[in-house]
């Protein structure tokens, strides 16, 4: 059971725009000709979205929850911005979007774990090559799963911001996914259930250079965050760009 309608108010406190991500994502624009086309999966309110496309940048951003579609489509202010919102998911996107044509494919704040499936996972990875450019990227970003992938229930790390708190636990089923369970708490104590039981696959480093070389790319480079501070095995958050 989803309860998504819960997190709409306060996802932007709980995963901020910060300035290290900014400037991380403006350095990929050094990389590419203009205008540099970039496509975020499970883009949330599209707050990064919207500040990208007002640099010279194409933006699209695809998103599976109504309600956060919603809210990224009442950024979007100036509608000479290159920047647009599409509800669908990764299974849809190569039959609705064109090959070869974005410079940067983005995935983040974990969002790469609710394709549930490891099939489905590897499919992710080829379809992600088939719409990038020759010498395109994918940039994903997820808590580092070699710490919580365990044959009992772990709690992941809080996230918070001045008003809530959101917590996470994810149990191990008789599969290979997991099934997480996500709560809001507000200042006054009041709980807000997020995710009750939903099923994911919480992928991990080994996983992510396994799959992504069988869909053909070379180089797979492991930071502990937007500064490109290189990973280690006790990093708690990994953003991965993969080449």
């Amino acid at each position: 059971m989803e309860s998504i309608h819960n997190l709409v108010e306060y996802y932007d406190e709980l995963y901020p725009v910060t300035q290290e991500q900014f400037d991380f994502y403006n350095s990929l624009v050094e990389e590419f000709s203009k205008p540099v086309k970039f496509l975020n999966i499970g883009c949330g309110t599209g707050v990064l979205e919207n500040k990208l496309a007002k640099d010279v940048t194409d933006v699209t951003g695809l998103e599976t929850i109504k309600e956060l579609l919603d809210s990224a489509t009442r950024k979007r202010r100036n509608q000479l911005m290159a920047v647009r919102f599409f509800q669908m998911s990764t299974i849809e996107m190569v039959r609705f979007l064109g090959k070869g044509f974005y410079s940067v494919i983005s995935c983040l704040n974990d969002r790469v774990i609710f394709i549930h499936d490891k099939v489905l996972l590897r499919k992710f990875f080829f379809d992600c090559k088939q719409l990038l450019v020759e010498n395109g990227m994918v940039v994903l970003q997820l808590a580092n799963y070699n710490l919580y992938k365990k044959p009992q229930a772990v709690t992941l790390p809080e996230k918070s911001s001045i008003r809530v708190t959101l917590s996470r636990k994810l149990e191990p089923t008789d599969g290979e996914d997991y099934l997480l369970t996500s709560t809001l708490e507000t200042g006054n104590g009041k709980k807000l259930p997020i995710y009750e039981k939903t099923s994911v696959y919480p992928i991990v480093k080994s996983e992510i250079i396994d799959f992504a070389k069988e869909a053909g790319f070379k180089n797979i480079e492991f930071y502990s965050d937007y500064k490109k501070t290189p990973a280690t095995d006790s990093s708690e958050n990994l953003v991965v760009v993969v080449r």
